[in-house]
């Protein structure tokens, strides 16, 4: 089969995005058949005249998404995706707490929840917090919109809708404290014993408010793709819990294929999907992968956003998109427990993103991020060699090492804390027993010299336990 895209050097759009998309729409309408291989890419920039950094780029972004399947040494190969289905538009927390809070803190504290402390641009903060204070002075009398404050709410649904596909209008948003809080808002509305599927592993927090509210809560097995649609149809449950955009705490990235058949079995089974997009705005190769919400044409999802990664744990503020179907219960619930996060708090924060310092900051700390996930990957290269398997290194704030030596997932974080590096568990993420043991490493508030210093330490901390291996 011959496949030449054509590609408009004239236009203000990168190459490798024309390309991105034209395998897209070619492979999500059948036009080029499942099992399909394409063009190398030495055959493909021969043909186009464009670099094979290029070609890699698109095929690296479409591998990611499920439209494409890579096979080592062999070429790349267009996956299935269902012709009908609609596709995106195109568009580029553990157990124990951080010991950064404990006294006599070790001094390097891998903990996923950090975030760079020396790059927050406070004096942009600053101006919008004052801003807020005089424009809206006269607001600040009264607890506030229990949905949240119209400005952040309209903020809020535009700048989803162009960064994550997410389709909404402010009306459908709902402002809390932290994604637990809207959790427990949207507990609040079921009766206990309700069937709520949460992906095995996943964020055990989150876990933890459904069985507080005495829901049924059914562990969901996921693989490399993501969640399986047999256990859905076979357990099915009236909630599913997910983060598909980058799975906690395994860091896979949920397939096209499989994102379209969840959506499938929600629109089937009459249920509904939670989406945690809880770090969706940190991936390292390619674009932030489109939504579940923005994929969905039936109303079936329920999307969960937070500032805490992109900005401040300490701003303790988050949103919920609702379904039109869910929002009149959920709108009462939210009356019913006022509004959880300041008004100021909310007016600072919509003039921060308006005059563009939010997009600023983001892409500055990506830039920072992606530094110190290279800093990281090549100091595990480097030091602990081949007695660790590096999962989930494409995004996010935090990577798991699974061992590779006969080390108890506690011996391997205690014989750390003795020489002076905190790390953290895997297995409270779990509902049933671990597969393996493996350990969080989350970077995103340590310098590049701590982040190489701490690996250094853990490969002294674990000498002990992988000499008789």
């Amino acid at each position: 089969m011959d496949i030449t895209p054509f590609l408009d050097k004239k236009s203000k759009i990168p190459l490798y995005e024309q390309l991105y998309s034209f395998f897209k729409q070619e492979i999500s309408h059948a036009r080029i058949a499942k099992g399909t291989k394409l063009p190398s890419k030495r055959r493909l920039s021969s043909l186009l005249d464009v670099s094979t950094a290029t070609i890699e780029r698109a095929y690296e972004q479409l591998t990611a998404e499920g439209y494409v399947k890579s096979k080592p040494k062999i070429g790349w190969f267009a996956a299935e995706v269902e012709p009908d289905f609609p596709s995106a538009p195109d568009h580029f927390q553990q157990s124990a707490q951080p010991g950064s809070h404990k006294k006599n803190a070790p001094a390097i504290d891998f903990y996923q929840g950090n975030v760079d402390p020396a790059h927050f641009p406070f004096t942009a903060w600053r101006k919008s917090i004052v801003k807020s204070l005089d424009r809206y002075s006269d607001s600040f009398h009264t607890s506030g919109d229990p949905q949240g404050e119209y400005e952040l709410r309209h903020t809020i649904a535009r700048f989803v809708r162009l960064s994550r596909g997410v389709n909404c209008d402010p009306g459908q948003i709902i402002i809390g404290a932290g994604t637990t809080v809207l959790l427990q808002i949207l507990c609040l509305m079921l009766k206990p014993g309700t069937k709520i599927g949460f992906e095995e592993p996943g964020f055990h927090r989150s876990r933890k408010i459904f069985e507080a509210n005495r829901m049924n809560v059914i562990p969901i097995c996921t693989d490399a793709e993501g969640v399986l649609p047999d256990e859905l149809y076979r357990r099915n449950p009236y909630f599913m819990y997910t983060t598909p955009s980058h799975q906690f705490p395994l860091g896979t990235i949920m397939t096209i294929t499989r994102r379209q058949e969840l959506l499938a079995w929600a629109a089937k089974s009459n249920s509904f999907i939670i989406e945690d997009d809880y770090d969706g705005e940190f991936r390292y190769s390619g674009h932030p992968i489109p939504s579940l919400q923005g994929l969905d044409p039936n109303g079936r999802v329920i999307y969960l956003g937070t500032f805490s990664k992109s900005l401040l744990p300490s701003l303790r503020l988050s949103f919920m998109i609702v379904p039109p179907e869910l929002m009149k219960s959920i709108k009462n619930n939210a009356e019913l427990m006022k509004q959880t996060v300041s008004a100021h708090s909310q007016f600072a924060l919509a003039d921060f993103i308006e005059t563009g310092e939010w997009q600023k900051h983001i892409n500055r700390m990506r830039g920072l991020y992606r530094k110190k996930h290279a800093v990281l990957l090549e100091a595990i290269r480097s030091e602990l060699g081949n007695i660790v398997e590096i999962l989930g290194k494409n995004s996010g704030l935090h990577i798991l090492l699974r061992l590779l030596f006969p080390a108890s997932e506690d011996e391997a974080i205690k014989t750390a804390a003795n020489n002076g590096v905190t790390i953290y568990p895997v297995s409270p993420s779990y509902k049933e027993r671990t597969p393996f043991v493996s350990v969080l490493i989350g970077y995103g508030g340590l310098s590049e010299e701590d982040i190489r210093l701490g690996i250094q330490k853990l490969k002294t901390a674990w000498a002990p336990l992988i000499s008789p291996y």
